[in-house]
């Protein structure tokens, strides 16, 4: 049976094996066609709290095993990840209307996500600290317990596993409420992997739902540690929340991010390197570059070029045709995009190639004349949209880029990279790329934003240490001590 056939989760959830939602199911929808794909179950506030408590039963004895069986099964999770990554791919692009690219290096990420966590799990427990007392003393690490993954639908594989993949390395249970627009690529798939992988039945729950779900899963009090990826807005709830319940979240939010083209870079791959910082998987993407910062004496070729490449892209159905861009996830982010281009040109920005749409295909879209109060440059647009700015001087780039509530990604294209990275070096964000876009993602990268961005690199490499473990202080004293009283 292949690994995500339906008869094995549809219309169900997993609490320590596949069950019925209590808030019962939704429709697995394809945004290409608008045809329903499958159900799967919609998790409750009484199903999340199942789930933790399954979880918090089964992470004592995940932790105790040897570290290097932990580590056994995040390897076989990441070799299954490659041997049925032509059948996730079809999740993938169906569900969430990727195009095949995107949908492999999903894949191919999901896997070095599990090969880098299995290397986590040998990782030194602590370190023997200096003491001035006749003892020995340690700060040794250990699993923080449940960890609740709130994940969103336009990566939903990356941006689940991970975290999923390192807090299940480091010892602990963990309750994944992926969107559940994309339950199947970014939940089942995991689920579906790690079963096959060997990991212990009830230390991974999967909890589809909605914002009641995501609300149980901050508030029980089982979990301790809660990774969210979504928008700001969201995001400041969730962090609002868990600080209600004295419990650490880590968030992962949106962008807004520059790209600033000096007057030396080269142009015919500043025009690539733009349209694919901007029109990667439909602009669908937290790093997306959503403003174009040139200077005044390239802008007009820099603006044409890239007109021609948004002009040139083809837009359609990625489950059928080779395209570069497929669907939009739904009707109301299309109308929200349109909503932000129309706002923008109303207020004085012209469309110089896109701004139109057919059913949930969005043509890429090219803006120039924006300001300060185009929505579409200062906001967050989340579609194929680029705004192009001009700028006179280095001081205006940074003054510009600085502009605003985010500060998750930044790329600079010049000739001279001492000089973009001395520039960059004046603009604070989590993410700097010099002669690239904005759009990039390793798994042994440390990766997160500043400012409305997020709180700091929490995901990758020795980041998840700290994101996923708790610091505990161990004292030894060879004979029991003795006090005046």
């Amino acid at each position: 049976m292949p690994l995500l056939h339906p008869a094995t989760w549809s219309g169900n959830i997993n609490i320590g094996g596949w069950t019925a939602a209590s808030g019962g199911t939704g429709a697995v929808t394809e945004p290409a066609t608008g045809d329903t794909l499958e159900r799967i179950g919609h998790a409750d506030a009484d199903d999340v709290a199942r789930a933790a408590r399954t979880a918090a039963r089964a992470q004592p004895g995940w932790a105790r095993l040897p570290y290097t069986e932990r580590a056994a099964v995040l390897r076989r999770a990441g070799d299954l990840f490659l041997a049925k990554a032509d059948e996730i791919q079809e999740w993938l692009i169906r569900e969430g209307g990727s195009v095949r690219g995107k949908a492999a290096f999903e894949t191919s990420t999901a896997a070095q996500e599990c090969y880098e966590a299995a290397a986590l799990a040998s990782q030194p427990a602590g370190e023997v600290l200096r003491s001035a007392e006749p003892r020995l003393s340690m700060a040794r690490r250990v699993p923080a317990g449940v960890v609740g993954v709130i994940a969103p639908f336009n990566v939903p594989l990356i941006l689940a596993i991970r975290s999923v993949a390192p807090a299940l390395a480091l010892g602990n249970a963990v309750v994944l409420k992926p969107d559940p627009r994309t339950a199947v690529g970014g939940g089942v798939t995991i689920m579906r992997v790690f079963e096959e992988a060997g990991l212990p039945e009830g230390v991974l729950g999967l909890v589809p739902g909605g914002a009641e779900a995501g609300e149980a899963l901050v508030a029980d009090p089982r979990v301790r540690v809660v990774s969210f990826t979504g928008s700001t807005a969201a995001g400041r709830k969730v962090g609002a929340a868990a600080a209600h319940h004295l419990k650490r979240a880590h968030l992962e939010l949106g962008g807004n991010s520059a790209l600033i083209v000096l007057p030396d870079a080269d142009l015919e791959r500043a025009a690539s390197i733009a349209a694919w910082g901007s029109f990667f998987h439909q602009g669908q993407v937290c790093m997306t570059t959503g403003r174009h910062l040139v200077h005044e004496s390239i802008a007009a070729e820099y603006t044409e070029r890239l007109v021609a490449k948004a002009e040139q892209l083809p837009v359609g159905d990625p489950a059928k045709d080779p395209v570069a861009l497929g669907p939009v996830i739904d009707a109301g982010q299309r109308d929200k995009i349109h909503r932000m281009v129309r706002a923008s040109v109303e207020g004085g920005a012209t469309v110089a190639a896109g701004g139109t749409y057919e059913d949930l295909f969005y043509r890429p879209t090219v803006l120039t004349g924006v300001t300060d109060s185009s929505p579409a440059y200062t906001e967050e647009v989340f579609g194929p949209v680029a705004p192009v700015r001009v700028f006179g001087d280095v001081d205006e780039a940074v003054s510009l880029a600085t502009d605003g509530p985010y500060g998750l990604s930044l790329g600079i294209l010049t000739r001279d990279v001492m000089r973009g990275l001395a520039l960059a070096e004046r603009i604070p964000t989590g993410l700097v790329h010099i002669n690239d876009q904005t759009v990039n993602d390793e798994a042994v990268a440390p990766f997160g934003g500043v400012a409305g961005s997020g709180t700091g690199a929490r995901f990758g490499g020795a980041a998840n240490l700290d994101a996923f473990t708790e610091t505990r202080w161990i004292t030894l004293r060879g004979e029991a001590a003795q006090y005046p009283f």
